[in-house]
């Protein structure tokens, strides 16, 4: 049984508001000295498969990442984490394409990937990613690939003849039975906490091959994974900013600043009335 998941880098969501800022021109966040990590549903989904693999037994767990050659460190690190392979579709330059465009490269890739070593019966994605939060790459890979899909599972484990999920909705926890192949977008729960690598992972991580093509080795069209959005077009994005008017009661006692306090308080009141 193979299993594959689906990866991204991002910036650090935890990074300090006075390092954080924006481009107005690019529309999007500037790199500047925050740290680009792995999403942390693509972590929880890493999690998801090893553990599935450790209930199945004879699972193969792939790592696939669309980015920038600095994305090569989110691969090590689910390798490190003991994941089987891992594979990178090099994105060049300071592109940002949304998920319509993510979806089609990611999908090319699984196609690529399935020829060489057999299909796929899972593929898992992030709920969503810790930068723009669409929560759309799941659904249009799945669109892509024309398999089914299931979003917010928390787990996969061994089931009658297929595998069985469990999801979170709105009234509670859903089990379901999918069989395979399938999409599914990983949401977190206390039991798919991202492990700790242990030290000599993650040195046997940097052993490990890790394959490496260009969108052209997948028989697309650079020009057409557009260097923006192509589906949507982003107006503005900006840092929010909090302003606050704040007048002072003044009077020489208490009941003085108590009277202009209950007659501000009339004003506000009467001129929203």
């Amino acid at each position: 049984m193979r299993v594959l998941v689906c990866l991204k880098q991002i910036l650090d969501p935890d990074v300090p508001a006075r390092d954080f800022e924006i481009d107005p021109a690019a529309k999007a966040a500037k790199r500047g000295g925050a740290n680009l990590v792995t999403n942390i549903f693509c972590e929880n989904a890493i999690e998801t498969a090893l553990q599935f693999r450790e209930a199945a037994g004879d699972v193969k767990v792939t790592a696939l990442c669309y980015g920038e050659s600095s994305a090569e460190d989110c691969l090590r690190k689910a390798m490190a984490m003991t994941v089987d392979e891992a594979c990178l579709v090099e994105r060049e330059g300071n592109t940002n394409p949304d998920a319509a465009a993510v979806g089609q490269v990611l999908a090319a890739a699984i196609s690529r990937l399935e020829q060489d070593g057999g299909p796929f019966d899972a593929v898992l994605v992030g709920r969503e990613s810790g930068d723009w939060g669409t929560g759309q790459t799941g659904g249009v890979l799945a669109e892509e690939l024309g398999r089914p899909a299931l979003g917010f599972v928390e787990s996969l484990s061994p089931g009658n003849g297929g595998i069985t999920l469990r999801r979170q909705t709105d009234v509670g926890i859903e089990v379901a039975e999918a069989e395979p192949p399938f999409v599914v977008t990983i949401t977190n729960n206390e039991d798919n906490v991202p492990r700790i690598p242990k030290t000599r992972d993650v040195m046997m991580s940097y052993r490990k091959p890790l394959q490496k093509v260009s969108l052209a080795d997948l028989g697309l069209d650079g020009d057409e994974i557009r260097n923006g959005f192509s589906s949507f077009e982003v107006e503005e994005i900006f840092v929010p900013t909090d302003e606050v008017d704040c007048e002072l009661a003044e009077g020489d006692t208490l009941d003085e600043r108590v009277d202009q306090l209950a007659r501000k308080i009339h004003e506000v009141v009467a001129s929203i009335g």
